[in-house]
């Protein structure tokens, strides 16, 4: 149900818009009255789902028998003494979802799964084109049963062309094959290892734009829609700013150590107390500041460093100079001084110190969850704010198989022919847990 809330006073309007009056607004759930089946694993299919329930949609997740290949495999969080452990990863991706486990690969299991997408408004899946085919979950078998669906597949490298059948997960098809890791490692260093689903992530909010305008197409037209997102893809346009030019003159962007690089302004440097500092200030006009502000004007007078090809030429002795100079001050040195100048800067922070950001806390960007059994804990938000829209965590990630009797008996089985199926090893024993929605 739509809750209604007080606006912000007038003085307490959000940055970059228009003050609100402080007239009652009714807060909603943007999604609410939406149906989503999903029928995938890891973290990119399943995150854009979880953001989907965020939203307000109910998602009914169909794992297999044994679960979700993500659960328990990511680094568990350390806890107190005597306090159950919290499968956090799994908890992000699956938020606020109901979960029923289905042997897909039996035909009584794909049919159940094709049962669950004839009532659903959206279908979201990983599954290879191929493997959609053999259970019957592809575009054109659920489209004739549900013509108004919303097919929505996630794979690393889409549904059509060569490779639409070879595996990819966001180390091989994003970050490698999308190019992101070679323009991030210079000459004669090893690549860089990225962590845990960053690409998966990107092409998860990629997918739920996808399903939301698919969804408004649906409205206009009453027409289902076919969804293809990919992570190949989705590191192109995550690199699109290098690639724009490439298209052009097929010339690899340049990919520079420290002492080659284009601006002054615009690198890292360690600090005394063994902290990096970042500067993003390329624009010609910030080095005479820069200059005064540290305390060395005499930079912005010498014929080396006057002007931006001169310093292009004398970068290698501006970084020895300018490396001299941070490892005379710590971070909290540096910033307050830059923060005080006006500076484009900001710290290499460390995960333990966004996840105790007060500004991060004052946006909104950790809610907590209610585990049942575990208690509170907090987690990561998406990345949307709509003033009046309730949108964030609406409970922790299904037990496997807890709503196994739920759902079914909703899609018209009755308890017997629940009871055959779980007899026969189509579906999981139900399961006794109480976490989720």
């Amino acid at each position: 149900m739509p809750r209604r809330a007080h606006a912000p006073s007038p003085r307490s309007g959000h940055h970059g818009g228009p003050a609100v009056s402080s007239k009652e607004i009714v807060v909603v759930a943007p999604l609410s009255g939406i149906r989503v089946v999903e029928v995938a694993n890891w973290m990119a299919a399943p995150g854009a789902a979880a953001m989907l329930a965020d939203l307000g949609a109910d998602v009914v997740k169909v794992e297999p028998l044994r679960g979700d290949a993500l659960r328990g495999i990511t680094r568990q969080p350390t806890m107190p003494e005597g306090v159950p452990a919290i499968d956090a990863s799994f908890h992000l991706d699956n938020r606020g979802k109901r979960g029923v486990a289905v042997a897909l690969d039996r035909p009584e299991g794909s049919a159940l799964v094709q049962t669950l997408a004839a009532g659903a408004d959206v279908f979201v899946n990983n599954l290879l084109p191929t493997r959609q085919q053999k259970f019957g979950l592809d575009a054109e078998t659920l489209h004739a049963r549900n013509p108004r669906l919303v097919h929505a597949t996630l794979t690393g490298y889409g549904l059509d062309g060569p490779d639409t059948a070879r595996p990819g997960y966001d180390i091989t098809a994003f970050f490698g094959r999308g190019g992101i890791t070679h323009s991030i490692t210079p000459p004669g260093t090893q690549a860089p290892r990225a962590r845990p689903a960053q690409g998966d992530h990107s092409a998860a909010l990629a997918l739920l734009a996808a399903v939301l305008t698919a969804l408004r197409m649906v409205d206009r037209t009453g027409e289902g829609q076919v969804i293809d997102v990919n992570l190949y893809a989705t590191a192109a346009w995550t690199m699109a700013t290098d690639l724009s030019a490439t298209l052009i003159d097929a010339e690899n962007p340049r990919t520079t150590g420290r002492r080659e690089r284009l601006h002054a302004l615009q690198e890292s440097f360690l600090t005394s107390d063994e902290r990096w500092v970042l500067l993003f200030m390329p624009e010609a006009r910030w080095w005479p500041r820069f200059s005064e502000v540290v305390g060395r004007p005499e930079w912005a007078a010498d014929p080396r460093f006057e002007t931006v090809a001169a310093r292009v030429e004398h970068m290698s002795e501006i970084t020895d100079l300018m490396d001299a100079l941070f490892a005379t001050r710590t971070l909290a040195d540096w910033g307050s001084l830059f923060d005080e100048a006006g500076f484009v800067w900001g710290p290499a922070a460390t995960v333990a110190e966004v996840a105790a950001d007060p500004h991060a806390e004052a946006v909104g960007m950790f809610p907590e969850i209610e585990h049942p059994t575990m208690g509170r804990f907090r987690t990561v938000a998406m990345p949307i704010r709509i003033r009046g829209a309730d949108i964030g965590p609406r409970g922790v990630g299904p037990e496997l198989g807890q709503h196994n009797v739920e759902v079914l008996t909703e899609a018209g089985l009755s308890q017997a022919e629940i009871a055959s199926l779980e007899a026969e090893g189509v579906i999981s024993p139900s399961s006794s847990g109480d976490a989720g929605r």
